[in-house]
C-alpha cells in the first residue's frame, strides 16, 4: 500500500510541476502580449500627436491667410501693427505646437516605462510559479520517500 501511495504522491508531484512550469511559461507570455501592446498605444498615441501638430499648425495658416487678407481688405500695410499680430499668431503657435511636442514625449515615455514593468512583472511572476513547480516536485519526492520507508 505504501508503494502504491509513494507512486502516487511523486506522479502528483510531477503533475503540478508540469502545470505550474505550464502556467509559469503562460504568465510570461501573457506579459509580453501586454507589454506589446503597451508599445503599440505608445505609437498610436505618438501618431495622434503628430497629426494634432499638423491640424495646429494649418489652423495657425489659415488664421494668418484671413488677418492678411483682412488687413488687406482695409488698405493697410503688412507692417506695425498687423506685422506684430502675424507675429504673434506665429509664435503662439510654435509654443502650441512644442506643448503638443512635450505631451506627446511624455505619453510615450509612460508606455515604454509601462511595457517595462509589464515585462519585469511578468518574469517575477513567472519565476515565481517555476519555483513552485520546483518545490512541488521536491516535497512529492521527501513525501515518497518518507512513504517507502
Amino acid at each position: 500500500m505504501s508503494e502504491a501511495a509513494a507512486v502516487g504522491s511523486v506522479l502528483g508531484g510531477v503533475m503540478n510541476f508540469k502545470g505550474n512550469q505550464a502556467q509559469a511559461k503562460q504568465i510570461q507570455l501573457i506579459a509580453e502580449r501586454n507589454a506589446q501592446a503597451a508599445e503599440n498605444e505608445k505609437i498610436e498615441l505618438a501618431e495622434v500627436k503628430a497629426d494634432q501638430e499638423v491640424s495646429l499648425r494649418k489652423q495657425s495658416e489659415r488664421l494668418v491667410g484671413t488677418q492678411r487678407i483682412m488687413t488687406a481688405a482695409s488698405g493697410v500695410q503688412m507692417t506695425g501693427s498687423p506685422m506684430t499680430i502675424a507675429a504673434d499668431t506665429f509664435f503662439a503657435t510654435q509654443l502650441d505646437a512644442l506643448n503638443i511636442q512635450q505631451a506627446s514625449s511624455r505619453e510615450q515615455a509612460m508606455k515604454t516605462d509601462q511595457a517595462a514593468m509589464t515585462r519585469l512583472e511578468g518574469r517575477a511572476k513567472s519565476s515565481g510559479a517555476k519555483y513552485q513547480s520546483y518545490a512541488s516536485l521536491i516535497n512529492s519526492g521527501s513525501k515518497a520517500a518518507t512513504l517507502m520507508g
